[in-house]
């Protein structure tokens, strides 16, 4: 019986209770209907002087409020959200009732209601914890943190070593949980790029604790509907990605451009994939043959060795064309290397933390291999190596306007290395080794901390230079469609108007169209003096004090290094000077935007 046919018959709720039921239905998935449905059953029979037999094949074990689980991921671009959804069907594979829910979501004074708590956090920027868990976090650290001694917990950090601040939020957490009295259940995991098999691994000790310490006491029985099973399969994913095809390859920037950047369209077509404006796409791709090659020679490796890969024998060549990492250096590759070679060049920069992150960030693995020549088997070379993980695009088109197709901004990573050209490995298959039609491996990444406002008659500014102008055209395509009242104002800055003004042509009709309301431009290199995106946004403060006075949404995307940090800078003078505030009354202001999600970056 559906809950329309409830005010149909007799019922013993009123039409208040039938519309609340009405409402949670229709936010809630398949899998949390059921969970409701065992729940209320659970409760009701728990009231009854009789208890009827449920088949044990057809319950879910809801914890008593004595012992419950609930894990919390704080995530910027979802691999923690990921990695935290494969926990909860753990968890629920082993009968453990369990609530899942955003940082973004979660109240911290409910902490010291809960007895088993399990954080999986991703770090963002320079130490920053991600946009949805910026209230949690504070909130650990302000003198409103409850003692939570009688709770149990654990912590599991995502992110990158290469850089300085290498899983902080995580840390973060951790610390701020033991002072304020819980119990860890498992030591921190902090993990690398390359997180699964750690995460893994990590995932059955942590569950295996939780089970250990929870209530001994029998669980609530909750019910599910007859066939309805505990595990919602997701249709691709990163572990299953859609094999696409490739529609378009487009460089849209100047012939006399020193910049590569392509409009890429890629075929979605019976794939049932969806996304929404402000999402990213994963990218699987495999590495330039030619650079595997040369890796090769330089450690005089022959091609057909074998090696094993996940219990499977592959030559070294086609291990490291499609299973590692052979382009991005990293701080740690450089640091065995160094050990393994006796480099006292590389030697000397792994006592210094701060030029081994620069020497790493600007050298690829060929270089590094070129510092001092050594003998290595194949073996050893994929021990150094990270697995090869999938790339990360910011979607440049609404479902709404492109149907079963996806659009990406790539702009080609290329740079000289002495007397050789160095590129990226995404970057370079999507633009030049990847011909139409041909094949490449997707999968939509959600970004929940990057979307547009529900209302649509809530103005938006929109900050997006060189590459960073791909979500903003999904944002503008998706208004359009949805025929939204609200302004619509972008900044876009790049080198010069003639070669580096992407989509110009769409921006011109969009600005004519009415579609959006003003376009202000900096183009670096136009002038003699350098103009950039920032110096724009504080000649138009007044108008942009105004805009947010007025409840517009603040978008930033593109390089987190400088621009996003000058960007940044930038909206606190206005707020500082146009709102007559002092500069810690304008930070207060910028953070209480982040919090109502009026603020909002992808920045990489």
């Amino acid at each position: 019986m559906s809950i329309n046919q409830l005010s149909a018959l007799a019922s013993p709720l009123n039409d208040q209770q039938i519309d609340q039921l009405k409402l949670a239905a229709a936010e809630s998935s398949p899998q949390q209907l059921a969970w409701i449905s065992g729940y209320f059953w659970g409760l009701s029979q728990s009231q009854s002087s009789t208890t009827a037999a449920v088949p044990a094949s057809n319950v879910l074990a809801a914890a008593k409020p004595a012992g419950k689980l609930t894990i919390i991921y704080a995530s910027q671009t979802g691999n923690a959200k990921g990695v935290a959804q494969a926990l909860q069907q753990q968890a629920l594979a082993q009968d453990i009732a369990v609530n899942l829910v955003s940082a973004g979501d979660y109240k911290g004074k409910n902490l010291s209601k809960e007895t088993h708590v399990i954080i999986i956090a991703s770090t963002h920027g320079e130490g920053e914890a991600p946009d949805d868990a910026i209230e949690l976090h504070q909130f650990l650290q302000s003198k409103k943190a409850p003692q939570l001694s009688n709770l149990h917990y654990s912590v599991i950090g995502l992110g990158d070593s290469s850089y300085e601040f290498f899983c902080q939020t995580a840390k973060d957490f951790d610390r701020y949980l033991a002072k304020l009295g819980a119990k860890p259940m498992l030591d921190r995991l902090d993990c690398d790029v390359d997180y699964e098999a750690a995460a893994a691994e990590w995932r059955t000790q942590v569950l295996a604790k939780t089970k250990q310490t929870l209530s001994t006491g029998e669980a609530e029985v909750v019910q599910l509907p007859v066939g309805q099973k505990a595990t919602a399969v997701a249709t691709y994913t990163k572990q299953n990605p859609y094999t696409a095809s490739l529609l378009v390859s487009q460089k849209i920037t100047g012939r006399h451009s020193d910049k590569d950047v392509r409009h890429i369209e890629i075929d979605l077509e019976g794939s049932g994939l969806s996304y929404q404006a402000g999402d990213a796409l994963g990218v699987w791709f495999d590495n330039d043959p030619q650079l595997v090659d040369a890796i090769l020679a330089k450690l005089d490796l022959d091609a057909a060795t074998s090696v094993d890969v996940d219990g499977s024998n592959l030559s070294i060549r086609d291990a490291l064309i499609s299973h590692y990492e052979i382009t991005a250096s990293n701080p740690q590759f450089v640091t065995k290397y160094a050990e393994i070679s006796g480099s006292k060049k590389l030697q000397k920069l792994v006592n210094d933390r701060e030029k081994l992150r620069e020497y790493a960030a600007n050298n690829q693995i060929i270089d590094v291999l070129t510092a001092k020549k050594t003998v290595l088997t194949a073996t050893q070379l994929i021990s150094l190596l990270r697995r090869l993980t999938p790339r990360l695009y910011s979607i440049a088109s609404s479902q709404q306007e492109v149907g079963e197709e996806v659009h990406l901004t790539v702009g080609v990573v290329e740079f000289s290395q002495g007397d050789e050209q160095r590129q990226g490995g995404a970057s370079s298959f999507l633009a030049q080794r990847l011909a139409e039609g041909a094949a490449v491996k997707v999968f939509v990444e959600t970004n929940n901390n990057f979307k547009l406002p529900v209302d649509d008659n809530t103005p938006v500014i929109m900050i997006g230079p060189g590459t960073g102008i791909a979500p903003f055209r999904a944002f503008v395509q998706e208004r359009d469609n949805r025929e939204a009242q609200g302004k619509n104002w972008l900044f876009f800055g790049d080198r010069t108007f003639t070669e580096d003004f992407l989509y110009q042509v769409e921006w011109q009709k969009y600005l004519k169209d009415g579609v959006v309301d003003q376009i202000d431009v900096a183009f670096s290199r136009d002038q003699a003096e350098k103009i950039y995106v920032q110096q724009r946004i504080l000649e138009q403060a007044p108008q942009v004090w105004q805009w947010l006075q007025a409840g517009s949404h603040v978008y930033v995307c593109g390089d987190a290094t400088h621009m996003a940090k000058d960007v940044h800078q930038a909206l606190l003078t206005v707020i500082e000077q146009q709102g007559k505030k002092t500069r810690e009354q304008a930070e207060q202001y910028l953070n209480e935007l982040r919090k109502d999600k009026r603020y909002q970056r992808d920045v990489y």
